[in-house]
C-alpha cells in the first residue's frame, strides 16, 4: 500500500513555514534542501522538515493540507512544538 504525506518544513525555529503533501518524503525534503524546487521554499530558504503524517489515503493528506493552511500561524507553531519543541529537523528520522 503506497504511503502519502502531509509535511510542514521551516527555515528556522519559529521562522517561516511551509506546508505541503507529497508521496516520497525524503525525495521531497531533499529537492527542498537542495534548492531544487523552485518558488516559496528555494525564495526563503526553507529547508528544515520540522512536522508530518502519514495516510494510505492521498485524498484525506490534501483534505489536512488545506485544513492546515488554514490555521493560524500560532496553531501550526503549537502543532509543531507538540511533537518537536525543539524543531529539529526531522528526515533523519523518516
Amino acid at each position: 500500500m503506497r504511503e502519502y504525506y502531509v509535511y510542514i518544513m521551516a527555515s528556522r525555529k519559529r521562522g517561516v513555514i511551509y506546508i505541503g503533501v507529497t508521496g516520497n518524503l525524503q525525495n521531497r525534503v531533499y529537492q527542498h534542501q537542495n534548492g531544487l524546487v523552485e518558488g516559496f521554499t528555494k525564495k526563503y530558504r526553507v529547508k528544515r522538515l520540522v512536522y508530518f503524517e502519514s495516510s494510505s489515503d492521498i485524498k484525506e493528506c490534501l483534505y489536512r493540507e488545506k485544513q492546515l493552511k488554514a490555521w493560524r500561524r500560532q496553531w501550526k507553531i503549537e502543532l509543531i512544538e507538540s511533537c518537536n519543541p525543539d524543531w529539529d529537523d526531522l528526515l533523519i528520522k523518516v
